[in-house]
């Protein structure tokens, strides 16, 4: 139960793109006929980066009438956010029991089941969870079977759909700014925006160290070992912070050799499952090519804000 809250906040920014409800099926004509189900998981967050065994629960809800569920057979799709869809295969078959009279059935699904079996124009899907798209989803189908033999196709499916883990509201817990070499000290307390831009890709929103300014806004990326990248470069066009063109460990390393060399942990993430207070530490900075010449550079440990 505690990795649930792993991806607690994508799921609720999901909700407010596909509904969820949980209306018992209609197809079975009333409890007498069996087959009778209850999709109580209509919307399931799957967030890239858990890792590819990592355990998402579903329920549903059998209702034993005079005539019995047997089993339970779950088919899967996947469509891709352009809305390319794939094969279906049987995923998993559950016998369900006579008794009791409600019965709640708890699965659970993982990367490497989920993507078993499915191609898409004839290839199967990333090995990689990092290479899905936001907006990508499966679908899981319902099929019960009766003690009369007869096949009922649920009305009601889950959607699985795919999120990051690492979008949210974070506050500053640890920072600094030095400023041509001198510390300014830093901005603790301050609250950021980080925003998904696609499985791997973040924009850090408004901000470059502790200055604001829309023009700030830049992006950064977050790798399958969480290792956190600020480029110099976004699809094709320079990132600018302040003005300046940005610059960051590798590209500037004896400029940047302060926030670089910093005592605490360098361009990683941490990732807490317990209490969902994913940590993002980001080296990043810009340098001045006129006036007062040289490196800006900024250090920042950001802590996800969990209401």
């Amino acid at each position: 139960m505690k990795k649930i809250k792993l991806y607690s906040l994508a799921l609720l920014v999901l909700a407010g793109l596909f509904s969820c409800e949980k209306d018992s099926d209609a197809l079975t004509g009333g409890a007498e006929t069996g087959g009778l189900l209850t999709v109580n998981s209509g919307l399931v967050g799957y967030v890239v980066g858990n890792g590819n065994d990592f355990k998402y629960p579903v329920k549903v809800t059998a209702f034993q009438g005079d005539v019995l569920t047997t089993k339970i057979e779950i088919y899967k799709t996947f469509t891709t956010v352009a809305g390319v869809k794939s094969n279906e295969v049987l995923f998993k078959t559950i016998d369900i029991p006579a008794t009791p009279k409600n019965q709640t059935i708890d699965f659970t699904v993982s990367y490497n089941e989920l993507k078993a079996g499915i191609t898409i124009g004839g290839q199967p899907l990333p090995t990689d969870d990092s290479l899905l798209k936001i907006g990508d989803a499966w679908t899981l189908r319902y099929v019960t079977t009766t003690s009369e033999g007869t096949v009922h196709n649920n009305s009601k499916t889950t959607k699985i759909a795919v999120g990051t883990r690492f979008a949210g509201t974070y506050r500053v817990i640890d920072s600094n700014y030095w400023r041509l070499g001198v510390s300014n000290g830093g901005w603790n307390g301050e609250i950021r925006v980080i925003e998904s831009v696609d499985a791997t890709t973040y924009k850090f929103v408004d901000y470059a160290g502790s200055f604001q300014a829309a023009t700030n806004t830049h992006y950064f990326t977050i790798d399958a070992a969480g290792v956190v990248n600020t480029p110099q470069t976004y699809k094709g066009a320079v990132q600018m912070l302040n003005g300046w063109p940005l610059i960051n460990c590798a590209s500037n390393p004896i400029d940047m050799k302060l926030s670089c060399g910093y005592a605490g942990p360098q361009n990683t993430v941490t990732k807490d499952d317990v209490t969902n207070k994913d940590r993002i530490y980001r080296t990043y900075g810009y340098y001045t090519g006129s006036g007062a010449v040289g490196p800006r550079e900024f250090y920042e440990a950001l802590e996800r804000v969990v209401n």
